[in-house]
């Protein structure tokens, strides 16, 4: 464990007399607009990372997406044999399309940066960089090395890039992600709810409504019933929600509606929760004559849950930021992460961006003047003991 209180302030003045410069790489990642769907401009952007990567004398490979623009995988050039790794996980893409930056501009204003993809999470990647390039300016070696993974789909579900996380958290001493942290407070994210998405289709049968309605078979009254075997599952008290976000079906007001259907955004704290919800999802049943059901989907990201390993983490990370003076808070997240991913096969620690507010929304900022400091916590864990030599 760094205890150094000289190194640690070693960091925060190397790093905070460039804290506009930090400000201004955000600024100029975030004037590189990068929506999920355009693996163009993406993959423009993940170039430009891998430049400044390689400038720090970094090893970086690009691995091309199918659908988003890839990854970025980057590492320090010399590494020890058998050393082991900790994963700084971020994503470069955003829920913003093209163009947002003509209705929504970079703004700053009373020490904030607002505009789209500042604090879901461009400042994250910014700490990433800056934190490798100060313990490269203060010749600090941490005694795990520092992987970084950038994937360009997190907020689409990371389909194409979670066999990459996989495979390096399955080797990994501890893995930090670099997601925004929850609230003003800059709450630490210790655990997440897991994602499931489902749809479910009822299929009946046509006719008219008005000269033969006993030929046919309402989708739609079918699905209705099973709406409310649905809404039954929630357990506020557990923090499972499932909830019916999408419904259609019909095909006009004079015919018996032939198929109906609906997708379910469903949230678990634990993966026996999941399991149990998923369970009863699979088990029901049409009663109607002449219709049929279909269920589709599952759940994307487990929940990270805590677990020893997360807990470990947590209290070594809360430890070492009081050598910089800060009482960390954690709390825990209902939306998922590429933590989720993570947690599963090593200690994970999640919410290490920068405080702000406004995540997917209009008013998206961060607090520039907090810049430095989860900068340098960052760093400061870099140079942490392995987490399970303790």
């Amino acid at each position: 464990m760094i205890h150094s209180t000289d190194i640690a302030k070693d960091m925060q003045d190397w790093l905070g007399t460039r804290q506009d410069t930090i400000r201004d790489f955000i600024k100029e990642l975030a004037l590189m607009e990068s929506p999920s769907s355009d693996p163009e401009a993406l993959s423009d952007l993940l170039q430009w990372l891998e430049d400044r990567m390689r400038a720090l004398g970094m090893y970086t490979l690009r691995v091309p997406g199918t659908k988003s623009g890839g990854y970025l995988y980057a590492r320090p050039m010399e590494k020890t044999p058998n050393q082991p790794i900790q994963l700084l996980l971020g994503h470069c893409d955003t829920v913003w399309p093209l163009r947002t930056l003509e209705m929504m501009p970079l703004r700053e204003k009373d020490a904030r940066l607002a505009g789209p993809g500042v604090y879901d999470m461009k400042a994250g990647i910014a700490q990433i960089f800056f934190a490798l390039h100060c313990l490269a300016a203060l010749d600090l070696t941490p005694k795990v090395l520092p992987v970084v993974l950038i994937n360009s789909d997190e907020e689409v579900g990371s389909k194409e890039s979670t066999p990459a996380i996989r495979r390096l958290a399955r080797i990994a001493d501890r893995a930090y992600v670099m997601e925004p942290p929850l609230g003003l407070e800059g709450k630490l994210k210790t655990t997440r709810k897991g994602l499931g998405r489902f749809t479910l289709t009822v299929y009946g049968k046509a006719a008219h409504a008005g000269l033969d309605p006993e030929k046919g078979a309402n989708a739609i009254v079918e699905m209705a019933l099973l709406v409310q075997q649905l809404y039954a599952l929630n357990d506020f008290d557990r923090g499972t929600t499932v909830n019916v976000g999408l419904i259609e079906g019909g095909i006009s007001p004079n015919t018996i509606a032939p198929e109906s259907r609906v997708v379910l955004d469903v949230r678990v704290l634990t993966a026996v929760e999941g399991k149990r919800v998923e369970t009863a999802i699979r088990a029901l049943r049409v009663k109607a004559k002449g219709v049929r059901l279909e269920i589709d989907g599952g759940f994307g990201r487990p929940p990270m849950e805590s677990t020893s390993r997360n807990r470990r983490l947590w209290t070594m990370a809360a430890k070492t930021g009081r050598v910089l003076g800060l009482e960390l808070e954690q709390a825990s997240a209902g939306g998922g992460s590429d933590g989720n991913t993570a947690s599963q096969y090593t200690a994970t620690l999640d919410g290490l961006g920068t405080p702000g507010d406004g995540a997917h929304a209009l008013h998206e900022f961060i607090e520039t003047d907090r810049l430095v400091e989860r900068t340098t916590l960052l760093t400061l864990l870099l140079m942490m003991d392995p987490v399970r030599h303790t």
